[in-house]
């Protein structure tokens, strides 16, 4: 009966002792796999016409994703040809000054006012000598006189018009003319501007994971459209506390291992920055000290070809 009492002591022992070895092995640091995210986004507003890639597909700089439907943007083009078109006249006119015709019209009326002016000039001569001889009333005197200073002004009026013309146009208003064509041009340049956006092309390689709108929806300037990743550009993130830093440093080889098809892969860690209190924690199960500082290690493959087919946000363990 001692015997067996001391058999029984000895299993449990022989338990709690693999019990601790169990609690006392350290966990593998777990992590995330990612890559660099990218998006495309109309810069102005229009309605989607056409999509012409799918989710999935890989897409190359230069391709056309999607064409927008953007009718005020045609109409300010066509506004802005009209007033380009008519600044464009403005500035002309000024340059050539006066036509032949307005030259002969100018003539002709500093002429007529010539006539009259010489008429009521020797009427006011024929008034004042009739006035000094007590031959006229002070009244007709006054209307002959004002006659007279009447038609001088319209002379000297037309006679500033004329020379004026001869000179040619001022500077000054060549000047306006010529910035006012310069801003309606900018209009229009602008307004072109505007309308080729309607195309949004991708701007480098990508790998298609969301189409955010479809055919006939509008597209608000800034909105994600288009979301993928950049081939090749896999990496891993792990999250490290402070305690288990001193095992990593930048520079590094480190080995990888990928749970859900078990495969073996060699990276460099690349760096090291600290998280914030609350930020994205990539490992499951944490079991270090709250107190403890946290961080984050960025590993990329050694040969970019062994994680190009790997599962975006799937786990991985630091061996």
């Amino acid at each position: 009966m001692k015997n067996i009492k001391i058999l029984t002591i000895g299993f449990a022992l022989t338990f709690i002792a693999a019990g601790c070895h169990s609690n006392t092995r350290e966990r593998a640091v777990e992590g995330k796999i990612k890559k660099e995210v990218i998006s495309f986004s109309p810069k102005i507003s229009g309605r989607i016409a056409e999509i012409y890639v799918q989710e999935g597909q890989t897409v190359h700089a230069g391709d056309t994703l999607a064409v927008l439907d953007i009718p005020e943007v045609e109409a300010k083009i066509a506004q802005a040809e009209g007033a380009t078109l008519a600044a464009g006249a403005q500035e002309q006119l000024a340059r050539n000054g006066a036509t032949p015709d307005q030259m002969k019209q100018l003539r002709a009326k500093q002429r007529g006012l010539q006539d009259q002016f010489d008429f009521a000039k020797k009427s006011y001569n024929r008034a004042e000598n009739m006035f000094r001889d007590s031959l006229l009333s002070p009244q007709n005197y006054d209307e002959v006189y004002a006659k007279y200073l009447g038609a001088k002004a319209q002379l000297d009026a037309v006679n500033a018009e004329l020379k004026d013309v001869e000179r040619g146009t001022r500077y000054e208003k060549v000047a306006m003319a010529t910035g006012q064509t310069s801003q309606a041009k900018g209009v229009l340049q602008e307004a072109r501007t505007a309308y080729k956006e309607r195309y949004i092309i991708a701007t480098n390689n990508m790998e298609i994971e969301t189409i955010s709108l479809n055919k006939g929806e509008l597209a608000t300037a800034g909105y994600a459209l288009f979301t993928g990743y950049i081939p090749n550009s896999t990496y891993f993130r792990f999250t490290v506390p402070e305690s288990k830093m001193a095992a990593y440093q930048k520079g590094m080889e480190v080995k990888m291992t990928v749970p859900y098809n078990q495969q073996k892969i060699t990276g460099k860690l690349t760096s090291v920055k600290q998280l914030a209190r609350y930020a994205d924690i990539t490992t499951a199960f944490p079991d270090y000290d709250p107190e403890d500082a946290v961080y984050e290690i960025k590993v990329v493959p050694v040969n970019n070809a062994e994680a190009a087919q790997l599962l975006v946000n799937a786990n991985v363990a630091l061996n």
